[in-house]
């Protein structure tokens, strides 16, 4: 039997960024790459001008995943097709991005994707497969702490009376809000918006969301069949909830 290759550079799977920069051979600059997508997904190409291609193959990607010519999971575990991803969450299998390369990019030859020596992609050493099962175990405890965090929040969201059908009953037994009642509404979303963006005593994160755009996109994605939750509207509520409870501070 002949030696496994080993590829420091692969993964089991891969959240597009992490493959993005590899397709790059940015490997090197992983940490300061991937700590800036993680804030700031949307700016890589502001942030880094160097490299134009980071942001270019991580689009591509992205575009893969939502046309459907690439499989995608949730931290590593497989969703059906169409399934709603934080973007955060979103990963690639290895076996399934290597197929998709093969046929959309048959020129590319990425070596974190194709190793070099026979069959090397299919060997595995068995203590690099103990350390891939431990990625995969620290993940999924993230997501559990992530779930639990999220059941909290849901919890006080009921507690303060904020459930949907609440709010429809209100209005409709009310008529049109007061100016008084339109202000204390606007400084309940803030102070909610506010709640979700920030930190406990201990510096760790109250909620799953790490910026208003990602809580906009969260709704879209879950209620974009619902009248007045169009994108617009939400960044107008929640930019006047922001104005109002700053006011009344």
């Amino acid at each position: 039997m002949s030696a496994y290759i080993f590829n420091p550079q692969a993964k089991s799977f891969y959240r597009p960024i992490d493959a993005a920069l590899r397709w790059c051979n940015l490997i090197r600059y992983e940490a300061q790459i991937v700590q800036a997508a993680w804030s700031c997904p949307e700016k890589l190409a502001t942030l880094f001008p160097q490299w134009p291609g980071l942001h270019e193959a991580t689009e591509k990607i992205y575009d893969a995943v939502r046309n459907g010519e690439l499989p995608y999971g949730c931290l590593g575990i497989s969703v059906p097709r169409g399934n709603y991803v934080e973007p955060f969450q979103l990963t690639i299998r290895h076996s399934d991005l290597r197929h998709w390369m093969q046929v959309y990019y048959p020129d590319q030859k990425p070596s974190f994707l194709f190793e070099s020596g026979r069959d090397a992609h299919e060997k595995v050493s068995f203590g690099t497969l103990l350390a891939l099962q431990a990625d995969r175990d620290t993940l999924l405890r993230e997501l559990n702490t992530l779930q639990h965090h999220l059941q909290d929040i849901l919890v006080d969201l009921r507690a303060i009376g904020l459930e949907r059908d609440e709010l429809k009953a209100m209005v409709k037994t009310h008529g049109q809000l007061s100016e008084r009642s339109e202000l204390t509404y606007q400084n309940i979303i803030g102070a909610l918006l506010n709640l979700f963006l920030d930190q406990s005593p201990a510096g760790n994160p109250l909620s799953v969301f790490k910026s208003q755009s990602a809580i906009v996109d969260a709704v879209i994605a879950r209620y974009s069949e619902v009248p007045g939750l169009s994108k617009r509207t939400l960044d107008e509520k929640f930019a006047a909830a922001n104005r109002s409870l700053k006011k009344s501070k």
